[in-house]
């Protein structure tokens, strides 16, 4: 008879079967998610013929083809360089009306305090969707309509609530001690938002960044809505250009898909460990 496996043995086999059944169903849902990326990457390299033929193939990546047909016979240049300046406008804005406005709720004390707070929280839960047409008479009478401006004062509105909401709660776990010492060696209350503050916040501020990046980069909505001429329209709504009455190239409007894309996630690279550090500090905290 072969000997009982030993209770500890049994606990230590059972907690390894439970991470390896982990492992495979994270493994199974990378490759889920993955697969449409992929698809779309290999798309890009193929003419309409192979893409119907062929989709799942391993395409030559030597055939730049739909790539110069993007950067010469298009206007994605123009529309890469319009999301480029409302996104980067956007996200300072956010960050930087956000902050401030965190730093004063979370650390001077003033009648209704709590009220700009919960004013601000309340634009969580009111989409700002639901306001496009007294926006649309707004901006039309304040004669930014039809110009940058108009989305990047949308996207700055939608982005305080949720920056203002990270921000408020990072810097009340910030020790009271580090800003009284500086207030004792002299330093102004700007200095110390600026010098003592702002370099701790930094974890907070990417998490921040990255929440509000994502829906200002591929919102297609509100420029539909505010944007008319081609010449000022973003990626989102610029690629629908691409997409003829009869006939579609759909390998360049792919290798369009796969630039638009690629900002994004080269930025999401550079700051995923100072994501992760605010996630597993900031956050928790």
């Amino acid at each position: 008879m072969s000997a009982a496996i030993p209770y500890d043995n049994r606990s230590l086999l059972g907690t390894l079967g439970r991470d390896g059944m982990m492992q495979i169903i994270l493994i199974a849902n990378s490759a889920l998610m993955l697969f449409p990326i992929v698809i779309m990457i290999f798309s890009g390299f193929k003419s309409n013929i192979e893409i119907f033929q062929n989709p799942f193939a391993i395409p030559d990546f030597t055939n730049l083809t739909n790539y110069i047909a993007v950067a010469t016979q298009t206007n994605f240049i123009r529309y890469l360089w319009n999301s480029f300046y409302v996104t980067a406008v956007s996200i300072g804005l956010i960050l930087t009306l956000g902050t401030m406005a965190a730093y004063a709720i979370a650390r001077y004390e003033f009648w209704g305090s709590a009220f700009v707070l919960l004013f601000f929280m309340a634009g969580l839960m009111l989409p700002l969707k639901l306001a496009i047409i007294p926006l649309f008479i707004l901006y039309r009478d304040l004669g930014i309509l039809n110009s940058h401006w108009a989305l990047i004062a949308t996207y700055t509105a939608m982005g305080l609530p949720s920056t203002i909401f990270i921000m408020t709660g990072f810097i009340r776990s910030l020790p009271r001690e580090l800003e009284d010492a500086a207030r004792m060696d002299g330093a102004s209350e700007a200095r110390i938002m600026w010098s003592v503050m702002l370099p701790l916040c930094r974890p907070a501020m990417v998490i921040a960044a990255i929440y509000n990046l994502v829906p200002i980069w591929n919102d297609f909505f509100f420029p539909l809505v505010f944007i008319q001429n081609d010449a000022l329209k973003t990626l989102p709504q610029g690629m629908t250009t691409f997409v003829g009455e009869y006939i579609t190239n759909w390998g360049v409007m792919f290798a369009g898909l796969t630039l638009a894309a690629a900002p994004i996630t080269i930025v999401y690279i550079i700051l995923s460990k100072q994501f992760i550090n605010g996630m597993t500090s900031g956050a928790v905290k």
